[in-house]
């Protein structure tokens, strides 16, 4: 199923795909969040992502809040090698392959690790220039991803989507994602996270738009 025939119709109240990539990045540079929904044969579920350099204790309570609570830190390969951050198991079955590593709690300045305090303390510990893998306790509340090299041009997941964003935005390349759910604990669908979305300000790209910008940024240099 070919996302940018199914869900372009719905994303196109928020711009076309350039217009949606330059609000998003506008809009993390300023310290907002961006919803990004992945390919309706994949996951076919909305992450909202912050930046983990900007992100606020609000806004890590507006993740546990609204989304499914399993905060996720995502990292290039470099910066969880230096943490020393192994996979979270030996052999990856998950059907997504999802890059899970040990779970993580910063060792100073958080109390039991679970509230939003904390998990922003974890955060930014763990992204801190020159953080080591003493820093860390293991395992702990936040749930770092390892992005592949590539990002989406290798894998068109919502961890290497955030990593990409957060380089094309000019910040580090970590961020923080949650996945968005109903009231009800259901999963949210494109209907109801635009409507979220439009509830908070929030922009909706999809993983497809960023492959397409990056698409774009690469003829332009060339």
């Amino acid at each position: 199923m070919n996302q940018s025939v199914h869900q372009e119709p719905e994303l196109s109240i928020f711009g076309d795909p350039i217009a949606r990539m330059e609000r998003a990045l506008s809009d993390l540079r300023n310290g907002k969040g961006v919803l990004v929904v992945d390919d309706e044969d994949r996951e076919n579920e909305g992450d909202l992502i912050f930046s983990a350099e900007n992100l606020t204790n609000e806004q890590m309570a507006m993740l546990i809040r609204d989304c499914s609570g399993i905060v996720c830190l995502c990292l290039t390969d470099e910066m969880a090698t230096a943490l020393d951050l192994p996979p979270m198991v030996a052999n990856n079955t998950s059907s997504m392959g999802t890059g899970f590593t040990v779970s993580i709690e910063a060792k100073v300045g958080v109390t039991t690790g679970v509230s939003a305090a904390d998990r922003v303390t974890t955060v930014k510990t763990a992204i801190a220039d020159g953080a080591k893998p003493d820093d860390l306790a293991r395992p702990g509340h936040v749930f770092p991803l390892r992005a592949r090299a590539g990002g989406v041009l290798e894998r068109r997941g919502h961890t290497e989507g955030t990593v990409d964003l957060m380089r094309l935005a000019g910040f580090k390349p970590a961020g923080v994602l949650c996945e968005v759910t109903n009231p009800d604990g259901t999963m949210a669908r494109l209907p109801e996270l635009i409507a979220y979305a439009q509830q908070h300000d929030i922009v909706v790209i999809s993983i497809e738009d960023i492959v397409a910008y990056r698409g774009v940024l690469q003829l332009a240099a060339e």
